[in-house]
């Protein structure tokens, strides 16, 4: 088995090995230097809500699938 590399010398393995590191780097720069914390796009009232509603689309999914 021989390793292919590029005109640089750098081997497959190696190079998406570096691309990672880089990768993870860059999200912990992003991470840290995020600023303020995201807020919540819904209220208190909103998240207490139901949210499943059994309109007749759901129904007619229900009744071609057999549930």
């Amino acid at each position: 088995m021989t390793k292919e590399t590029d005109a640089k010398g750098v081997d497959r393995r190696s190079f998406f090995r570096g691309l990672s590191g880089a990768a993870a780097a860059g999200a912990v720069a992003g991470a840290t230097l995020g600023g303020a914390p995201a807020q919540a796009s819904e209220n208190k009232d909103e998240r207490a809500k139901a949210r499943y509603r059994e309109t007749d689309h759901v129904k007619t999914f229900y009744r071609t699938n057999r549930y």
